[in-house]
């Protein structure tokens, strides 16, 4: 299938990476002893989150620390390791998921405080765990379509108030096994922030060759999120997560050939879901790199994060695909020539 979820830049690429983490280290040991009580309640064994997500453990934003702080922090780290003068961005896009408020735009914030120009667009794309991704075919097409020369894509996320959130009601009522079910994702989550800018091929970066979206909005109501933690039908969720994907990657196939890149860089829900992604398209394991073990899965920022942590692995010339998998269920994955 081709037609408009298809999409070939043309003279758009990557121009920095950057991600930072979050200093307060929450190991998964620590989370089950929080929910010890409610483990007891309902008869279930700590040690899920390790054991099923491979989740040793996450980051947490401080509690005085203002998380959206890491999404400027991320945007400037980027313009000063690229050199691009904050001048010539001519769109700023956060892409997160976690929010302090709903109005006015987070993007608004990051462009006042890195000082952008008032002609420079602001405003926030929402899509899940997919939203970084989609916000850099946005730069991209209006890049090609000469409106801008940079753009400026930002996301941190902040998932220690959704835990604690979560952790307080589950100890607090009379939850019963299912309960304790339907919030195991929310305790996968972790925090971190990235700063991505794209720009012209022709003046250089990593050039965005193209990618290929679907969506699989029947099952919208799989995995419902909000600032007080996320309810998810987990099993569900995997497999159909999955099969979105396969049948996306069997689609690209007709304008693609993604069966021998030199890395994948995937969003991770789960080591488990990452090994089935591998076997169900035959690839090879060692191609993708993780960060889920150790941070969580930090939402929109979990596939740029990565890609920062490993970017300076990749030589010119090599393939890169990043594979992005969000609630919805919405997929797109992006070739980079490097």
């Amino acid at each position: 299938m081709t037609g408009n979820a298809t999409f070939h830049p043309r003279d758009t690429a990557i121009h920095g990476v950057e991600m930072i983490e979050a200093p307060e280290v929450v190991t998964s040991d620590e989370i089950d002893e929080m929910l010890a009580p409610v483990y007891r309640s309902v008869k279930m064994s700590p040690g899920a989150i390790e054991e099923l997500a491979g989740v040793r453990e996450r980051r947490w934003w401080p509690k005085e620390k203002d998380f959206v702080e890491g999404a400027v922090d991320a945007g400037r780290l980027v313009l000063e390791r690229t050199g691009v003068d904050p001048s010539r961005i001519g769109l700023v896009v956060n892409a997160s998921v976690t929010r302090p408020h709903l109005e006015p735009a987070i993007a608004a914030r990051v462009h006042h405080e890195l000082g952008l120009r008032s002609n420079c667009i602001a405003f926030d794309i929402t899509n899940a765990c997919l939203a970084v991704v989609n916000a850099i075919q946005v730069a991209g097409t209006m890049i090609d379509a000469g409106q801008i020369e940079y753009a400026l894509v930002v996301a941190s996320e902040g998932m220690r108030g959704p835990q604690e959130a979560t952790i307080a009601r589950l100890v607090a009522g009379s939850p019963s096994r299912q309960d304790v079910k339907d919030a195991f994702a929310t305790f996968t989550l972790g925090s971190g922030a990235v700063g991505v800018l794209v720009g012209r091929a022709s003046e250089g970066g990593h050039r965005v060759v193209g990618g290929v979206t679907r969506a699989g909005s029947e099952h919208h109501e799989l995995c419902i999120g909000s600032m007080d933690g996320m309810v998810t039908d987990g099993r569900r969720l995997f497999v159909e997560g999955i099969g979105l994907a396969i049948e996306t990657w069997r689609d690209a196939q007709q304008t693609f050939d993604w069966s021998d890149m030199d890395a994948y860089v995937a969003h991770q829900t789960s080591t488990a879901h990452i090994d089935s992604l591998c076997q169900a398209l035959g690839l090879p394991r060692e191609k993708f790199p993780l960060t889920i073990p150790t941070f969580g899965n930090i939402g929109p920022a979990a596939l740029p994060f990565t890609l920062a942590r490993v970017a300076p692995d990749y030589s010119a010339g090599d393939r890169v695909l990043l594979m992005g998998i969000g609630s919805g269920l919405n997929t797109a994955f992006l070739e980079i020539e490097w």
